[in-house]
């Protein structure tokens, strides 16, 4: 649910920081701020989206507590970023589920779509203790495993477009096509390598203590190109079983093995170096609603590499059966919590990023202006 009190304290505390502007080569967020006069919901969604959360304007704010302007932007910003998965999410009803809570949810759906598919592979008759010459293929078929995750695909993709649609049009945003590429690269390029993750000095965050750390970037670009690589192992598999009439299972120097193998680690060390970084940061500015779907698309992510991994390396034994429903279950709970948590906040966080260099270039505020102004702006540009 939007919260109006969390929304007045963001305002609050923007109204101030714009006045003072001691942080403005901190970050996206301060130079943002500097076009605007007034603070409504859908321009602190913006700035929240902008905000990395590395705490480098906290620790050099001189008005943070116990300074009775008590300004902490780091957290009011990500109490707003909890808000946004279920403010913007299709459908409604899941989005608040899973707002609510996220990391209880998506470990029992986890766990249930697992025994789901144990009890409909038993009921067809697969022998689910034994070893299998076609490996997992003969627990579960392929076609079966197809249709089971083109389903899921199909509505995952609703879901995230018609969210990320949403987005786009609370912040004002013109139609995509009609936006200057180059503005659109920039955005790009600042999300890809996570520039504002340099806490403004090119140190690092002040996460999760005060002294300056590149781990966080590290381990975030671990977990974006391991998941990267894991797609690319999928999407590879499919070109060679549909394309080339090369069907899995496939050997370890095969090239969608070789691509698992290192996007799997690359699952394993980033989202565990990110949740141990999380439970150490400093509880004043994380704000008092992180956790839920932050750390339950860590924790899945996680869980769905360890599993695979593991599956991959017993495929052959009399385990394959339950293992392959466990890793099966992760990975439909994944799909299924991507619209509502960490990992549609990406794709806010991208659109944030292209609607800040549209503003920079053009010297004017976008996000949060009447569409009159719009059309003024598209002329200018």
């Amino acid at each position: 649910m939007r919260s109006t009190s969390n929304v007045d304290e963001a305002a609050r505390v923007m109204t101030i920081c714009n006045a003072c502007r001691y942080c403005e080569g901190h970050c996206a967020v301060f130079q943002a701020m500097e076009l605007r006069l007034e603070f409504n919901t859908e321009n602190l969604d913006y700035l929240a989206n902008l905000c990395h959360n590395c705490g480098s304007c906290y620790h050099n704010c001189q008005y943070a507590p116990p300074h009775e302007f008590n300004l902490n932007v780091a957290a009011v910003f990500a109490e707003l970023r909890q808000e946004n998965y279920a403010a913007y999410a299709w459908p409604a009803p899941l989005g608040r589920l899973f707002a609510r809570n996220g990391l209880w949810v998506s470990i029992v759906t986890a766990l249930m779509l697992g025994l789901f598919l144990a009890g409909g592979a038993l009921l067809t008759g697969a022998d689910f203790f034994s070893a299998h010459p076609n490996q997992f293929y003969g627990v579960i078929s392929h076609n079966v495993l197809v249709t089971l995750f083109g389903s899921v695909g199909l509505f995952v993709i609703l879901a995230l477009s018609l969210s990320i649609r949403k987005f786009w049009r609370a912040m004002s945003l013109p139609s995509p096509f009609s936006l200057d590429w180059s503005s659109v690269r920039t955005g790009v390029k600042a999300a890809l390598s996570l520039k504002y993750l340099d806490g403004g000095n090119g140190q690092g965050c002040s996460y999760p203590s005060e002294k300056p750390s590149m781990l966080r970037r590290w381990f975030h670009q671990a977990t974006f190109w391991g998941f990267m690589l894991c797609f690319a192992a999928t999407s590879v598999a499919t070109v060679m079983h549909y394309g080339l009439e090369l069907p899995a299972p496939y050997g370890y120097i095969s090239l969608p093995k070789l691509l698992g193998i290192v996007g799997g680690l690359g699952l394993l060390v980033g989202p565990i170096g990110l949740l141990l970084l999380k439970r150490q940061a400093d509880p004043t500015i994380k704000g008092r609603s992180n956790g839920g779907m932050d750390v339950s698309f860590l924790v899945l992510l996680f869980a769905t590499s360890a599993t695979g991994l593991g599956l991959m390396l017993i495929s052959k034994t009399s385990y394959v059966g339950p293992a392959l429903c466990l890793h099966l279950g992760f990975v439909m709970a994944l799909f299924l919590s991507m619209p509502y948590g960490k990992f549609i906040h990406g794709f806010y966080r991208l659109i944030a990023l292209v609607a800040f260099a549209i503003e920079q270039q053009n010297h004017k505020a976008v996000v949060g202006v009447q569409e009159t102004n719009l059309i003024e702006l598209k002329s200018v540009g």
